[in-house]
């Protein structure tokens, strides 16, 4: 962790970066994936399900593996402005420590940015997904700053997709997860010290765990009213039906 704090320094962003980083991320993010691989099928996305122009839905729409596919699209579309970015401003590989704020700053407005295209795209009226798949790839491509904290709240993400079958959870809970993992490793590595050094990359990805349960609003409803989506359920009931099955043979 002491990587967090590496004295190789960036550079500033001109205000062309400024301009352009941004606004290229939000065009990129806006694709509208789920929607264009839904059309494929003759399906409306804004029309069955949860409505929601996102791979949960298209995965319960349409399968799994289109659901996985929409997901990878995503997280890449979300990705590749923010790699971009991080390699413009010499940012990308370089710990928080060796970061200027304004640099800091203008990679992740890139990522935000991606973000916000992927959740208000202009191709399907403003409406979109709910920026999971599209913020877990913009955040994780700020390497080394976010990548790991991404990938554990990946883990977190897997583990409780498994456990409660809820993905709105799971999203919710793992987008939580990459902030507070961000700040402790900071702390764990130096201090306060540490903490001053991150403290745009903690602040942006706290904004963007409270965008995305501010987006899973009607999914907390649900789970509180007992009635949210579960995925994973043909394996439960198939599981469920073998025991009874056998027990018939035998009879």
């Amino acid at each position: 962790m002491q990587t967090l704090l590496m004295q190789t320094t960036a550079s500033l962003p001109t205000p062309l970066l400024w301009a352009t980083l941004p606004i290229g991320a939000y065009l990129i993010g806006s694709f509208p994936t789920a929607h264009l691989l839904a059309r494929t099928r003759g399906v409306d996305l804004g029309s069955v399900g949860s409505n929601n122009y996102g791979a949960t839905n298209l995965g319960r729409t349409l399968g799994k593996p289109w659901g996985i596919a929409c997901f990878l699209i995503d997280s890449i579309k979300g990705a590749l402005p923010v790699l971009a970015a991080g390699w413009m401003l010499g940012a990308f590989g370089v710990a928080a420590g060796g970061i200027e704020p304004q640099t800091a700053w203008c990679w992740l407005a890139t990522a935000a940015a991606g973000i916000l295209g992927h959740t208000l795209s202009p191709w399907i009226g403003f409406k979109g997904g709910k920026g999971v798949a599209t913020g877990f790839g913009a955040l994780a491509a700020m390497w080394p700053v976010l990548t790991i904290p991404c990938l554990l709240a990946l883990v977190l993400w897997i583990a409780l997709v498994l456990v409660f079958r809820m993905v709105s959870l799971a999203s919710m809970v793992a987008a939580v997860a990459v902030p507070c993992a961000v700040l402790v490793a900071a702390l764990s590595a130096n201090g306060l010290t540490g903490v001053r050094a991150v403290m745009p990359f903690f602040a942006s990805s706290l904004l963007v765990a409270a965008f995305v349960v501010f987006k899973h609003r009607s999914n907390i409803a649900r789970i509180r009213a007992g009635t949210e989506h579960l995925v994973l359920q043909k394996v439960v009931q198939k599981k469920a039906a073998q025991p009874a099955s056998e027990s018939l043979s035998r009879n």
